[in-house]
């Protein structure tokens, strides 16, 4: 068999999986103390690993497959803050890269055999003033494989805020990170930045096979953009995508119905396998053929837009003028959530000035 039929030397056989994108509801801890805030989270990661436990049961009657990966919503166990300040947010929502709500995700992971991914907000010592959101991947062992800090965010500190600090910490390699599992290469990207080619693109041109999209978004019958650039995501990188979406937020404020829905598996060739409709739901799930992704990496043919990349020709683009500026928190005592908006605003008058807008 030619490689550009099979396996290539150092790859191992992946036999076919399902994936299951979970649809949870999450409890907000907008309204809550500080303790019963840090008791609720762990009570939600406990929850998630009972309809983890009966989904997979489930699905493994129904498909004759086991569920391997299982990928949660965006901030499953928190919400989103509001009014709240960064330093109280930091307090009350936000998980230390060691703490106990680690170690019950490993705990579920390692007595359901599963490669577990979701979304939180984390505190990081080497950036006391800071918190970001966090997309993980558990291994079966219950160790942390993959920690990926969103890139792209409106109101929340992320590492291009403090761009120059975060990579003399943790080096370019920890901005895509790409985890080698014997389930294939596993990568992440956060709710809106599904919206961001070049964000998957980097994660891709890492290695990575599928890409885990924790996400808290609209609720609609209409195609919501997210849901179209899941599909574009897939397709234009021969990557499945497995993107987890709320069943509602609760315990706020908040028509809780606004994000629900749309929890999907969508195979590299855009397809979608199986997706939810609204409420907490396992309905989208799918298989997952490592093989076939690879032998179809490795075709000539004009359906591989993967190799067919010719990424000198946008050097100069990327390469040019900034647009939203790195390091922006940069010497900042401590950040307020105003500042982005004031960044973004300046941000636009540079474009217009320059002619771009």
């Amino acid at each position: 068999m030619s490689a550009s039929e099979g396996a290539v030397a150092g790859d191992r056989e992946v036999p076919a999986y399902q994936a299951l994108a979970l649809q949870m509801k999450c409890p907000a801890l907008n309204l809550l103390s500080v303790e019963d805030a840090r008791q609720s989270m762990l009570a939600t990661i406990k929850r998630a690993g009972e309809l983890i436990a009966g989904s997979r049961g489930f699905l493994a009657s129904f498909t004759g497959s086991a569920t391997r990966l299982v990928v949660l919503p965006e901030y499953f166990m928190s919400g989103f803050p509001q009014r709240e300040s960064i330093e109280a947010w930091q307090g009350k929502a936000c998980v230390a890269m060691d703490g106990p709500e680690y170690d019950a995700l490993g705990e579920v992971a390692q007595s359901q055999g599963i490669f577990l991914a979701g979304n939180l907000y984390e505190l990081d010592a080497k950036f006391p003033r800071l918190y970001f959101q966090t997309s993980f991947i558990v291994g079966p062992s219950g160790d942390v494989l993959l920690r990926y800090r969103r890139l792209v965010s409106m109101f929340a500190p992320t590492p291009h805020d403090v761009l120059d600090a975060y990579l003399d910490h943790y080096g370019a390699d920890a901005l895509f990170p790409v985890a080698d599992t014997e389930i294939g290469r596993l990568a992440c990207v956060a709710s809106e930045e599904i919206l961001y080619p070049e964000l998957s693109r980097a994660h891709v041109l890492r290695g990575a096979e599928i890409i885990c999209h924790s996400s808290s978004e609209v609720g609609s019958p209409l195609p919501t953009p997210k849901n179209i650039a899941k599909q574009a995501r897939a397709y234009e990188n021969m990557a499945y995508v497995v993107s987890a979406n709320s069943a509602g937020i609760s315990g706020i404020p908040f028509p809780e119905a606004s994000t629900d829905g749309h929890s999907q598996v969508v195979d590299y060739k855009g397809q979608i396998l199986g997706a939810a409709s609204v409420g907490e739901s396992m309905c989208g799930n799918g298989e997952i053929d490592i093989d076939a992704l690879r032998r179809a990496r490795r075709k000539p043919g004009m359906t591989n837009t993967l190799a067919r990349q010719r990424l000198e020709l946008f050097r100069d683009v990327y390469g040019g003028d900034a647009v939203y500026p790195a390091n922006s928190l940069a010497g900042e005592d401590q950040p307020v959530r105003a500042h982005f908006q004031r960044t973004l605003q300046a941000t636009i008058d540079a474009l217009a000035k320059r002619g771009v807008i």
